[in-house]
C-alpha cells in the first residue's frame, strides 16, 4: 500500500485588506502520496503558492483566517502552535521557493545558510553538519562543492542558486518537497536539467513533490496528477493523462494553447487567454472564469460544482458544458484555427 502523506481538505485562506475580504484560496482538496508528483498550475494569483505557503504555515497572521483540513500524517498542520510548526517546517516539508536570489540572504556563505538549517532541526555538530552540506551540493550538481560551500550567493548563477535552494529544502530529509516555481528566470536547457533533477532527488530521498507552475509545460515529464488552478479554485483535477490527453475546462484548453508545439503545423498566432484573472475581492458570479469564457452560456451564471462529469476515475472539472460538446470544441482553442507551413 501506497503510504498517504498529505491530505487537504476543503482549505480556505482569506485575507482581511482595506479594500475588502481576499478569497485567496477558497475550497481546495487534494491528496499526495510518497513517491508520487503533484502538479498545480494557473496564472499569476490563481492561489498556487498561497496554497503552497500555508501548508508550511507560512501564511499566518492577524489578517489572515482559515477554514479546512491540512492533515499531515494524520495531524492537522492548520491546528498546530507556530513553535509546533518549526518542528514540521524544513524537517517534514521543505519548500524551495520561486527566487532564489530573494530567498537566500545576501551577506551569508552558502554553506552557512544549510548548516543552519541542519543544525535548527537535528542535534549535530557543525563540522558534519558542513560535511552533510558538501555531499547536498555535490548530489544537486553543484561543482567542485568543497570550495563553492564558502561562495555568498551573488557569486552562484541564476541556476546554482537554485540548486543551492534545492540542497537546503532537502538538508533534513523531508518526506514533502514543494517546489514554488523553481525554474522561473531559468532558460529552457536549465529548466530541463532543474526538473530532472528534482525527479531523480525525488527518488533518491523516497519524498513526494508538489510542483507549482504556471507553465504545463514544465510538468509534462515530472508530474503524476495534476490540478489546474484559477481564482482560488480547482477547476480541474485528474492524472497528467486526463489533463493532457482529454482536458474538460476551458481555461485549461486556454493553458494548454499558450504551449508552441513542435508535432502540429505552426499556428499564425500563439493562442492567448484573453482578459484577466478576476479581483479576489468581487468574484464574478456564478463559474469565475465565465468573463473570459468563449464558450459561456446562460447556465454559467449558476456557479459549477467540481464533479466527474467525464466517467474517467478521479477526472473532475469545473464546467456545465457537456463532455460532447467540450471534446468538439477544445481543438480549435487548444491548436487554433488557422496554420502556416511550418
Amino acid at each position: 500500500m501506497t503510504e498517504r502523506l498529505l491530505e487537504v481538505r476543503d482549505l480556505r485562506v482569506r485575507f482581511a485588506t482595506e479594500d475588502g475580504v481576499v478569497r485567496a484560496v477558497d475550497g481546495v482538496s487534494f491528496e499526495l502520496d510518497r513517491g508520487k508528483v503533484l502538479g498545480i498550475v494557473g496564472e499569476s494569483g490563481s492561489g498556487k503558492s498561497v496554497t503552497a505557503m500555508t501548508l508550511m504555515g507560512l501564511t499566518r497572521g492577524v489578517n489572515a483566517s482559515f477554514e479546512g483540513q491540512v492533515r499531515y500524517k494524520g495531524v492537522d498542520l492548520l491546528q498546530v502552535s507556530d513553535r509546533e510548526m518549526q518542528h514540521y517546517r524544513g524537517k517534514e516539508l521543505g519548500m524551495i521557493f520561486q527566487d532564489p536570489m530573494t530567498s537566500l540572504n545576501p551577506v551569508y556563505r552558502i554553506g552557512e545558510q544549510i548548516v543552519e538549517a541542519i543544525q535548527a532541526h537535528e542535534q549535530i555538530d557543525k563540522r558534519a553538519a558542513r560535511a552533510r552540506t558538501i555531499e547536498l551540493l555535490r548530489q544537486v550538481g553543484i561543482p567542485n562543492p568543497e570550495t563553492r560551500i564558502d561562495d555568498f550567493p551573488h557569486q552562484f548563477s541564476g541556476g546554482m542558486r537554485q540548486r543551492a535552494m534545492i540542497a537546503m529544502a532537502l538538508s533534513c530529509n523531508p518526506s514533502i518537497l514543494i517546489a514554488d516555481e523553481p525554474t522561473t528566470a531559468l532558460d529552457v536547457t536549465i529548466q530541463a536539467q532543474i526538473v530532472e533533477l528534482i525527479s531523480r532527488l525525488k527518488d533518491d530521498f523516497d519524498s513526494a513533490v508538489i510542483f507549482i507552475t504556471h507553465d504545463l509545460g514544465v510538468i509534462a515529464d515530472i508530474a503524476d496528477d495534476i490540478l489546474v488552478m484559477y481564482a482560488g479554485r480547482i477547476v480541474e483535477r485528474g492524472t497528467k493523462r486526463d489533463v493532457f490527453y482529454d482536458p474538460q475546462h476551458p481555461y485549461t484548453w486556454g493553458l494548454l494553447g499558450s504551449i508552441p508545439r513542435l508535432d502540429r503545423p505552426r499556428p499564425k498566432r500563439l493562442h492567448t487567454i484573453e482578459g484577466s484573472p478576476p479581483s479576489l475581492i468581487n468574484l464574478p458570479q456564478g463559474c469565475t472564469f465565465r468573463p473570459r469564457c468563449a464558450h459561456a452560456f446562460d447556465k454559467c451564471l449558476e456557479e459549477p460544482a467540481l464533479e466527474n462529469r467525464v466517467g474517467t476515475p478521479g477526472h473532475l472539472d469545473r464546467c456545465w458544458r457537456d463532455v460532447d460538446y467540450k471534446r468538439e470544441r477544445r481543438d480549435e482553442t487548444i491548436f487554433g484555427s488557422g496554420v502556416e507551413a511550418a
